[in-house]
C-alpha cells in the first residue's frame, strides 16, 4: 500500500523543520534531535515509575521501573530503547514504555545502557544482559515473576533484546518467556530489498544506519558474533516465543522478516506483522501517526500469550 497519510504528513513536517539525516549531524546534535521525538508521541499516559540504579559490568546502570497497581507477582518486560546504540535515553522512550506498561499490565524495566561511540560494542549488550540477569534475581522486590520475563526493544533496542535472548539461552539463564522485537536491527547488511526501496526519504536512511553501525562497532570486525548481529547466529533453536513488528517503508523491514522466518524454521513460535504504510520509528511518533498505535495492542497480545504459556 502507499505511504500512510499520517506518515506523509510527518515527513513533510520534519522536512519543513529542516531536520537533516543523522549522518549529517555530530553525535551531540543527534542526541539533541532525538529529544524532539518526545513532542511527536502525544500526551503521556499516567503510570507510576521509579528511577533507580543497579550493578553493572562497568558501574551502575540507571533503570526506570514501571509498576502496575495490584497485588501479586506480575510478568516483567525488560525494555531497551532504540536510537542506533548512539542516541536515546529513559526520557525519550518514556511515553512509549508507559503505553506498553498500561497495555500489558507488566512490570516494565527500561534500561539506560551505555551509548556509543563513547562505549562501543559490547558495552550496550553487556549492560542489557546484566540488567536482565539482575532483574531475574531480584524480581520479587519489583513485584515481578522471574518465570515470566521478556526482552523487548525497538530498532537498536530490538537488536539488544534479540541478543540478550540468545545469550540467555547459551549461558543457561536467565530464563525468558518471550522476546518482543519492534522493527529490530538483526544484521549488518545494506543490500536487502528494503534498503534498496526505502534507504532514502523515509526518515531512517541507509546512510544513517551506516553512521550508527560505525559508531557502535568502531574499528571492530564483528564476524559472525550473534550478540552484535542476531541474524548471524549459527543456531536459533530453543529461543523463546517471539513477536516481530516491521514497517513497510523501513530499510530494516527485510532483515526483521528474514529473522522471523529463520526463527520459525528453528521451531520457535513466532508472531510477525508488517505494519503497512508505516515508517521506521513509528512507535516513537504515535502522536503524529496514531494509526500505528495498534502495534502496542498486538505486542501486548503476543506477550500475554507467551506469559500464560510460561506459567
Amino acid at each position: 500500500m502507499p505511504l500512510h497519510p499520517e506518515a506523509q504528513q510527518l515527513l513533510a513536517a520534519l522536512e519543513a523543520a529542516g531536520l537533516p539525516p543523522f549522518e549529517h549531524m555530530t553525535v551531540p546534535q543527534a542526541r539533541e534531535a532525538a529529544k524532539g521525538f518526545i513532542n511527536l508521541q502525544g500526551e503521556p499516559e499516567d503510570f507510576p515509575t521509579q528511577d533507580r540504579a543497579i550493578p553493572g559490568p562497568a558501574g551502575e546502570i540507571p533503570i526506570r521501573v514501571y509498576t502496575p497497581a495490584g497485588d501479586g507477582s506480575k510478568p516483567v518486560i525488560m525494555y531497551f530503547h532504540g536510537g542506533g546504540w548512539v542516541i536515546g535515553d529513559l526520557d525519550v522512550c518514556d511515553n512509549p514504555v508507559r503505553r506498553i506498561a498500561n497495555r500489558t499490565g507488566a512490570v516494565v524495566v527500561s534500561v539506560d545502557y551505555r551509548l556509543a561511540p563513547e562505549h562501543t560494542y559490547p558495552a550496550a549488550f553487556d549492560d542489557c544482559y546484566a540488567a536482565t540477569a539482575w532483574v531475574s534475581e531480584h524480581a520479587a522486590e519489583l513485584d515481578g515473576d522471574p518465570t515470566r520475563i521478556a526482552t523487548c526493544g525497538d530498532s537498536a533496542g530490538g537488536n539488544l533484546a534479540a541478543a540478550v535472548a540468545i545469550a540467555a539461552r547459551d549461558r543457561q539463564g536467565p530464563p525468558l518467556a518471550a522476546q518482543l522485537l519492534i522493527y529490530p536491527v538483526t544484521d549488518f547488511n545494506f543490500t536487502t530489498g528494503s534498503y534498496q526501496e526505502n534507504g532514502d526519504g523515509y526518515l531512517l536512511t541507509k546512510g544513517s544506519m551506516q553512521w550508527f553501525w560505525a559508531h557502535y562497532l568502531g574499528a571492530q570486525d564483528l564476524g559472525k558474533d550473534p550478540f552484535a548481529c542476531p541474524a548471524r547466529a549459527d543456531n536459533l533453536v530453543g529461543l523463546p516465543p517471539t513477536f516481530i513488528a516491521t514497517a513497510e517503508f523501513d530499510p530494516l523491514r527485510d532483515e526483521g522478516e528474514a529473522y522471523a522466518a529463520n526463527l520459525r524454521a528453528a521451531g520457535v513460535h513466532v508472531t510477525a506483522k508488517r505494519y503497512d504504510g508505516m515508517l521506521h520509528g513509528f512507535a516513537w511518533t504515535l502522536g503524529a501517526t496514531p494509526s500505528g498505535a495498534v502495534l502496542i495492542d498486538d505486542l501486548a497480545a503476543a506477550f500475554y500469550d507467551a506469559a500464560e504459556r510460561a506459567r
